[in-house]
């Protein structure tokens, strides 16, 4: 079930405490996709959200959504600690819903040239575009963590990377990925971009899984990004995007 978000002009698929499975802009409002130049400490981060936003003669309710860049995936406990400072900030700007957290994220580890601390790439926000055809959407980032519940005997196939056990996770993912994009009345034809992350080889994986499923993408709309998922022996995260409007800041 959709949630409006009263003062975002977007409407969002409720999650787990640290982010929303997704989010839909309201008619007459479309997201814009704002990827950093240079990734900044996530506190920074945040900061630069809100000049950007002010800038746009916006306030923060128009937030949305958000990318973060980790050092190394954490622990399960590290990973909710870290999710309760960031979660402090979002609850200090008043975006919480009725206790429910609205903004979709993807939180991952770069293989290469990872960042010292956790660092925001890119977010998204909410803006007026009476002239859009259709609604633009965000769907958060998932890895293989069965209904994303934060507890390690809920990873698929833990500690295993062989060509099965990754084929295993990979459709777990990409039956997430379907089922939150059916719920933000999403359609693969309306995506203009898809990440996977992941440090292992899916090459074949990626030809006969992925794009097959995505009935009307282009292939040039999907990436595969050498990064692994936010917690430890998680191996394999999606994320996908419908978007008109991509800014750089």
């Amino acid at each position: 079930m959709l949630i409006s978000h009263p003062r975002g002009h977007y409407q969002f698929y409720p999650g787990i405490d640290p982010y929303s499975c997704g989010v839909v802009a309201d008619p007459g409002f479309e997201i814009v996709h704002v990827t950093l130049r240079k990734l900044l400490p996530w506190r920074e981060g945040f900061e630069r959200v809100r000049r950007y936003l002010d800038l746009a003669g916006l306030d923060e309710f128009a937030l949305c959504a958000m990318e973060l860049r980790s050092p190394a995936p954490f622990t399960m406990r590290g990973f909710i600690e870290f999710n309760r400072d960031y979660c402090g900030v979002l609850q200090d700007w008043g975006l919480y819903v009725d206790g429910l957290n609205p903004i979709a994220r993807t939180n991952v580890a770069p293989v290469i040239d990872p960042p010292m601390t956790p660092s925001l790439l890119a977010f998204s926000y909410t803006r007026a575009a009476a002239t859009l055809a259709w609604q633009s959407f965000v769907v958060a980032g998932a890895g293989e963590l069965r209904d994303g519940t934060l507890e390690p005997e809920r990873i698929i196939r833990s500690g295993e990377t062989t060509s099965e056990a990754m084929m295993e996770k990979a459709a777990y993912v990409m039956q997430v990925m379907k089922q939150r994009l059916k719920s933000l009345n999403g359609y693969w034809n309306l995506v203009t971009a898809v990440n996977v992350y992941t440090a292992h080889p899916i090459k074949s994986l990626f030809e006969t899984t992925f794009v097959p499923q995505m009935e009307g993408i282009s292939n040039r709309a999907v990436l595969w990004l050498s990064a692994r998922p936010p917690i430890l022996d998680i191996e394999f995260e999606m994320d996908l995007r419908g978007v008109r409007s991509e800014e750089f800041d």
